[in-house]
């Protein structure tokens, strides 16, 4: 009796190959890093001083512990933040539009000689970001890179959904930011079975497969609006399928070596220099 063997998906392949290639390039930033590390252990605890000169930073808020911040403290925040910048106008400026992942950004991390406004905003959905949108209207950022999903998914929404307010986002934003480049991350796989968040079982209802398909028709509705299509999931995955351990601290938020990896993505990617 003969056995077939299973091919191994082309998508695997490639994800192996594009993250044997980041990892080298990982490898020196993460050399050349060495002297932020003490900085990690405070990004979630505090936030930095408000800082005006524009230079890779954003303004911070200073209103004590970011997670006793309500939603409605947020918008008010990233409000003013996006005031700040509209008026000041800075050079290359680039908007991170998003959910936690975008927020916990560490500022020291963000790609060099851009101004950084970030617009992120924990547990946020597809829906919560179409409708705050217009709070950095009269800004004119030269790249907004936008990620958004993976609450959508926790929370039960319908694929169909999360797609139709990702194409909405996508046209607000070539409508409101013409010269800007639109970038569409990609959503980042889960930790599955090695995942410590506390609603664990939350993420497990999530087949990652789903989350790889959900990402193939986004790239297809990035490409039908004019914007770009950012893939950092294959830059994420093990050979499971599933988000790379290093790379997370609970299977769903990322680790500092994630947010290196996400680093050198943007430097690849995005625009290096005014056009």
């Amino acid at each position: 009796m003969s056995t077939r063997v299973k091919p191994f998906p082309i998508w695997g392949l490639f994800a192996l190959l594009t993250n044997a290639i980041l990892m080298l390039v990982v490898i020196l930033l993460i050399w050349r890093q060495q002297k932020l590390s003490p900085v990690f252990g405070t990004t979630t605890s505090s936030s930095p001083p408000v800082n005006l000169n524009w230079t890779n930073q954003y303004v911070s808020p200073e209103l004590g512990p970011r997670h006793k911040l309500s939603y409605q403290q947020w918008l008010e925040i990233l409000k003013q933040e996006a005031i700040v910048a509209a008026e000041k106008q800075p050079p290359r400026l680039t908007v991170l539009a998003g959910d936690s992942l975008s927020l916990w950004f560490p500022p020291e991390l963000l790609p060099e000689n851009k101004a950084w406004l970030n617009q992120g905003i924990s547990g946020e959905t597809t829906e919560g970001l179409l409708n705050r949108l217009e709070l950095f209207d009269h800004t004119q950022p030269e790249t907004v890179l936008v990620m958004i999903g993976i609450n959508d998914l926790i929370r039960g929404i319908s694929d169909e959904e999360i797609l139709d307010n990702q194409r909405r986002i996508i046209r607000y934003l070539r409508e409101k930011h013409p010269q800007a480049q639109i970038f569409v991350q990609s959503i980042l796989p889960h930790g599955d079975k090695e995942a410590t968040w506390e609603q664990k079982e939350k993420l497990l209802a999530i087949p990652n497969n789903r989350i790889r398909q959900l990402n193939e028709r986004l790239k297809q509705i990035a490409s039908d609006q004019g914007a770009k299509y950012l893939d950092l999931h294959s830059l994420f995955i093990n050979k499971e399928g599933n988000m790379r351990q290093e790379f997370s601290t609970d299977g769903l938020h990322l680790s500092p070596q994630g947010y290196l990896v996400w680093r050198t993505a943007l430097q690849i990617y995005t625009p290096s220099q005014s056009q």
